[in-house]
């Protein structure tokens, strides 16, 4: 007994207040992009589904099939039990798939095997008839907002379409127990624009994959750039969304005083013959993932990242692991962790010719920027997966406890 004072009770003592074994939980994840897919909801996904597996789950994954010629790609641990649902090609993106509408399957799947919560990604057809599905059933439910695809309108022209996307998706997300958003700046903005039940879960970032120390000669030298040659350069998707303009601006300003500088396109799009028609000499090394990725990264030396419909933008956080010093806007994942002039450069968010300024800055100091770039990775290493995952948990343990019945009766006290 604990008021007892013997050495042997003391063990006891000891072995009776270590902490319970974590709950399993069975956990259904909806997301219409995963790998082999390379974007960043894609690949952070596989993230948390691979952690929350680690972490003693049972995960249900249900996701579009994807085109074989993508190949296969493990989701991590082979319990994982994945649902491959019919998909269609989204327009000018061939190697990605949107769901389609497919609440009916999804009752009698979760009516089989009903799962503690249903986490949805994506707000496409295949998410929102997650949703229903998870309501018909009363299932507690949570989301992520990923995608800004309001911010689109002006890039696609869908102005008149705005309003309705972002009252389509302000229903979508409070239906849900709750939303997760990658930082403070996201959620204020949303919450201002009537979204409720929104909670912060960041992103991580693989620090050991993203090392300065993948960085070769071999690979640089291929681009035409020497040892002490300016490498500058971008990875993400080339589209009209990610504002390369002003990536090429801050290029060609560089140019004009180090007529040596290489720019090195990583990824592919819509806008890759519009942008090598602009930079004849830049470099497309095209879409590339894994450890080929982190060695591309590891061979620039200032990272240009110009976009303003980040909700997040993992490559700021890759970017800054693998040792290149960052210039951005003020927004998203570089207005949350940089500090201009210490772990990177940041302009005003469309200020277009401070960005400009900022990318000169780093072009022309390269002790400086040798310092600002490792702050930058000392800053990366402080966002472990383990953490986000811990973070994303406890946000689905919430809203299985929020609809569980209460079984207590005001006034009573649980039976001990």
């Amino acid at each position: 007994m604990r008021g007892m004072n013997t050495a042997h009770d003391a063990e006891d003592i000891l072995v009776d207040d270590l902490p319970a074994p974590r709950h399993s939980r069975r956990l259904a994840v909806v997301t219409e992009t995963y790998p082999p897919e390379v974007n960043g909801v894609a690949m952070s996904m596989a993230r948390v589904v691979d952690g929350l597996n680690r972490r003693n789950h049972d995960v249900q994954l249900i996701r579009p099939r994807q085109p074989a010629k993508l190949g296969a790609q493990p989701t991590g641990k082979p319990e994982v039990d994945e649902v491959l649902t019919k998909g269609l090609p989204v327009p000018l993106y061939p190697n990605l798939r949107m769901g389609v509408p497919s609440k009916r399957g999804l009752v009698k799947l979760w009516s089989l095997r009903r799962p503690d919560v249903v986490h949805i990604a994506t707000e496409g057809p295949l998410g929102w008839s997650a949703l229903q599905a998870a309501q018909h059933l009363a299932l507690p439910v949570t989301s992520d907002y990923r995608t800004n695809f309001h911010a689109y309108g002006k890039h696609y022209r869908l102005g008149l379409l705005s309003k309705p996307i972002m009252g389509y998706l302000r229903k979508f997300h409070n239906r849900c127990d709750a939303t997760m958003v990658p930082t403070e700046a996201m959620r204020v903005l949303l919450a201002e624009r009537g979204f409720e039940r929104l909670t912060v879960v960041g992103r991580g970032v693989d620090v050991q994959r993203f090392d300065p120390a993948r960085r070769s000669a071999a690979m640089r030298q291929s681009w035409g750039a020497g040892p002490e040659d300016l490498v500058l350069g971008y990875v993400g998707r080339l589209a009209p969304e990610k504002n390369l303009g002003v990536v090429l601006a801050a290029y060609e300003a560089i140019r004009l005083v180090q007529p040596r500088v290489r720019l090195v396109f990583v990824g592919d799009g819509p806008m890759r013959a519009e942008l090598a028609a602009r930079a004849p000499d830049a470099v497309f090394a095209g879409q590339r993932s894994g450890d080929d990725l982190a060695a591309h990264y590891a061979g620039l030396d200032i990272f240009l990242f110009a976009s303003l419909t980040e909700t997040f933008g993992n490559v700021t956080t890759e970017a800054m692991a693998s040792g290149c010093a960052v210039v951005a806007f003020e927004s998203a994942a570089a207005g949350e962790l940089i500090r201009s002039g210490m772990n990177g450069w940041l302009a005003g968010p469309g200020r277009e010719a401070d960005f400009v300024a900022a990318a000169r800055v780093a072009a022309s100091d390269a002790a400086g920027r040798r310092v600002v770039a490792e702050a930058g990775r000392v800053t990366a290493k402080r966002l472990d997966w383990s953490d986000i995952t811990a973070r994303f948990e406890s946000v689905l343990e919430g809203a299985i406890a929020r609809g569980e019945p209460a079984f207590a009766l005001a006034g009573l006290q649980p039976a001990a």
